[in-house]
């Protein structure tokens, strides 16, 4: 008891996080610290420059916006990182490994995306659109295979001067600075100078935080031999049922990613006389619940499968398996990262697991759908300049998401979990609306805004009564994206488990991407057919699909809490 009070008044000692300008300033002081700050930037850099910027390039030069949709699906390669997560965790790469296990894989992927850049810089979008893709695509496998080995260092090297806390918080400094970068300060370049000579001098600062890589510390790589040993524990699946398990599992997975790569090929190789791309809303419709389900659905009941073989004592161990090789602990990997999270969720949660994948997969469809073609709207369908853009979409937009962020977060403390979630599910549906009337000419935006003062207020800063309506159009949606994305993160915070935490919130996040991402080819095609605002309006009803998993999760957990003992349940 009396080393429990100890430890109590130690953490009641401890200083308040930094925040702002006193984080920079923390993060420079040390050398984790400061490196830290570089990987940030590093993994920030890259998703802004590939996921939005890119596509005002492409809008500029004319590239109808289906076949921008269909490139946005470079974007899976963030949803899929955790596939070969396990790759980057075990292999050691040859003639790098002497810089560190870390270091090793954070140095190559950010030479491959210097080189990825510096591609996209030599290759005119509108002549040869297939080798543009493939030099986004590859920057981008680079980009996200970054991201997690920068996840893992940041684990690795926490200690008590710099908390593991203290380096998150340095990390989204540097993401958000980023972002800054390759948003803003990219968009007010491009109105300045040549859109290749944009992405060659991204591509310097890629290389300068090479530097930062190359004088990084990292941590010695640990034996091999003690990894997963639960696995071979008497009760566990042999070798080979997992070995069944994982191909089942791997063969639906590269099926699917297999399927996505070929029709982006098809719709990205230049046509023939006569010839026509095949529809993007086709694919999507005959493709798309295949995809889910292969993704989804089949790794679901392979977990089920597997935990129901664990019950009855079929295709278990019977004796610790002592046996060691490379290949078994590369399927060790494999397991722990595509299997084991999902039978311990189905496990723990039963049937109500299909309520939480399903909103897991549509709570941020409404928005996720059409974020890709901000800048193409704002740019070329709006007629605002780079940098009216800049300053709306990648400066003032990021303020009204950190307050977004902020209100959810009191929201969650002040009205609990499930109604703050359910508040993020409906407001950018209704934002959605917003963008509808933007395109529109914003007749009701004006209305409101002038009926509540904020047009009065804008106008003192001198915004004439266009960029108003603009400013105001980002304000609610990112504000409401925030109050969403503050609400999800802590759900999904809370409803993984301690024993897969990491893998599993990889593995659940991941998926909250895929049909949004898979949504923005057809997403494309649409707003080429219908127009914005009409597909606008779509894709908020979409969101209705999110409501109403949202609204049978709450009942879920209402149930699930009703029939807890009082004790766990307040626990």
């Amino acid at each position: 008891m009396a080393s429990t009070g100890v430890s109590t008044a130690t953490e009641a000692e401890k200083p308040p996080r930094p925040k702002g300008f006193r984080l920079l300033m923390v993060a420079l002081r040390t050398r984790k610290s400061a490196t830290m700050l570089g990987f940030g930037f590093s993994s920030g850099l890259p998703y802004a420059l590939l996921l939005g910027t890119l596509n005002a390039w492409l809008g500029e030069v004319k590239i109808d916006l289906a076949t921008i949709g269909v490139l946005s699906w470079i974007g899976l390669s963030y949803s899929f990182k955790f596939l070969w997560s396990p790759l980057v965790d075990r292999m050691a790469l040859p003639g790098l490994e002497a810089l560190g296990r870390r270091k090793s894989w954070i140095l190559l992927c950010q030479i491959v995306l210097v080189l990825g850049f510096a591609g996209l810089a030599a290759t005119d979008p509108a002549q040869a659109i297939g080798t543009f893709a493939l030099f986004a695509f590859l920057a981008a496998l680079a980009s996200a295979t970054q991201d997690v080995a920068v996840d893992a260092w940041r684990i690795d090297v926490a200690d008590v001067d710099t908390p593991v806390e203290l380096l998150s918080s340095i990390y989204q400094f540097g993401y958000r600075i980023a972002s800054i970068v390759g948003g803003a300060l990219a968009l007010v370049m491009a109105g300045r100078m040549s859109w290749p000579l944009v992405y060659l001098l991204m591509a310097g600062l890629i290389g300068l935080i090479c530097v930062v890589t190359l004088r990084a510390p990292d941590t010695p790589r640990p034996e091999q031999g003690t990894l997963h040993a639960a696995l071979a524990q008497p009760g566990e699946l042999t070798p080979n049922a997992r070995g069944i398990a994982l191909l089942i599992v791997g063969t639906s997975w590269a099926w699917a990613i297999g399927t996505i790569v070929r029709f982006m090929v098809v719709m990205l190789s230049p046509l023939g006389p006569g010839e026509k791309h095949p529809s993007v809303g086709d694919f999507t419709r005959e493709f798309g619940p295949l995809i889910v389900a292969a993704t989804v659905a089949v790794p679901l009941m392979v977990a089920a499968v597997t935990n129901a073989m664990r019950r009855q004592g079929r295709a278990v161990l019977t004796a610790p398996d002592t046996r060691r090789s490379a290949a078994r602990t590369a399927a060790n990997h494999l397991y722990v990262a595509l299997i084991a999270p999902l039978a311990e969720l189905v496990a723990r949660l039963g049937w109500g697991v299909l309520v939480v994948i399903g909103m897991i997969l549509t709570y941020t469809l409404c928005y996720n759908v059409w974020s890709s073609f901000a800048f193409p709207f704002y740019l070329d369908f709006l007629h605002y300049s780079k940098d009216e853009v800049a300053f709306a979409s990648k400066v003032f937009g990021i303020f009204m998401t950190i307050a977004g962020i902020s209100l959810g977060g009191y929201l969650f403390l002040r009205l609990g979990r499930m109604p703050t979630i359910l508040i993020g599910a409906v407001l950018p549906m209704l934002g959605n609306f917003v963008y509808a009337d933007l395109a529109e000419g914003a007749v009701h935006i004006d209305a409101v805004g002038k009926a509540i003062g904020l047009h009065t207020l804008f106008a003192l800063f001198g915004f004439d009564p266009r960029m108003i309506r603009l400013l105001l159009a980002i304000s609610f949606e990112n504000i409401s994206t925030g109050i969403a994305g503050a609400a999800f993160v802590a759900y999904l915070s809370g409803i993984v488990s301690k024993q897969y935490t990491a893998v599993q919130y990889a593995l659940m996040s991941s998926l909250t991407f895929l049909i949004g991402s898979l949504g923005r080819g057809i997403a494309g095609e649409a707003f080429d057919l219908y127009g914005y605002a009409t597909v606008f309006r779509w894709t908020a009803a979409a969101g209705l699909v999110a409501v109403l998993f949202v609204c049978a999760e709450w009942v879920r957990v209402a149930r699930d809490t009703a029939v807890r003992p009082p004790d766990e349940a307040a626990a």
